[in-house]
């Protein structure tokens, strides 16, 4: 059965209002405007999908740039 205890915990809470940012860029230029205040259920998998990649993509991206001194 499905506990109600999410994986998906911030560990720096700090980061939460740069991480929704984040996401409502990428959103935005998924073209998903309004992201914030859609009802994701009603969105595909597909399109919430893209959205959490993208972020993922990112995040790597930035993470590669700090490691490498750029």
């Amino acid at each position: 059965m499905a506990n109600n205890r999410s994986s998906n915990r911030i560990v720096v809470p700090e980061a939460r209002q740069a991480l929704d940012q984040l996401k409502l860029e990428i959103a935005s230029e998924l073209g998903l405007s309004n992201y914030d205040s859609i009802d994701k259920g009603n969105l595909s998998s597909r399109q919430n999908g893209y959205v959490g990649g993208y972020i993922t993509k990112r995040l790597v991206e930035q993470a590669q740039r700090s490691l490498a001194g750029k």
